[in-house]
């Protein structure tokens, strides 16, 4: 008899001791389960490229992106390049978007390291206008459009709490006539 109330105490201290810490969790596990807020969720960046020589390539790629889910963004933008070489000078000009999955949040979790750097994958479609006469291609107007289809991966370094450094190598997956990449495209882009 004894032992049975002293078991039914330890039950009840029990049940008491998990709805306390429950009680205290629950808040925690609220906010960890809602999503940041939409402003949270928008990064803003880009790359910059410039070549400079014989050949001069100068070139501007801004984004604006939001975060669909934790792991998943996507983004869009225009580009502008500025391209020169001995023949001629172009203005290249147009849009991209793109899409990519953080595979690997933080590699350090996987092989410690004591690196903090992410693994994701990029997928990318841009199309650009170009110049006939440059080209040197018969069009119906003064300029053409090209559609470029890009994938790759790449790390991500945090260089602050909504920032990275982004180094990824593209791959063209639709070869079109103009070379404008290279194959593989080595970019560096700045989110924040």
């Amino acid at each position: 008899m004894v032992l049975n109330h002293r078991g039914r105490y330890l039950r009840k201290l029990m049940a008491a001791a998990a709805i306390l810490v429950l009680a205290a969790v629950q808040p925690a596990l609220a906010r960890r389960a809602e999503p940041p807020p939409f402003r949270e969720r928008l990064f803003f960046g880009g790359s910059f490229g410039l070549q400079i020589g014989t050949i001069t390539n100068i070139e501007l790629c801004p984004v604006a992106g939001f975060w669909v889910l934790p792991r998943l963004a996507v983004a869009a933008g225009p580009n502008y390049r500025f391209y020169k070489d001995p023949i001629g000078r172009t203005d290249i000009y147009g849009g991209r978007a793109y899409t990519e999955f953080l595979v690997v949040r933080n590699i350090n979790s996987l092989i410690p390291l004591g690196l903090n750097l992410g693994i994701f994958v990029h997928f990318e479609d841009e199309v650009l206008s170009l110049d006939s006469e440059f080209w040197q291609i018969q069009a119906e107007g003064k300029r053409f459009t090209v559609n470029t289809m890009l994938a790759g991966a790449g790390i991500s370094q945090p260089v602050g709490r909504r920032s990275s450094i982004n180094m990824m190598v593209l791959w063209v997956l639709n070869e079109p006539d103009y070379k404008i990449y290279s194959t593989p495209e080595f970019r560096v882009t700045f989110i924040f």
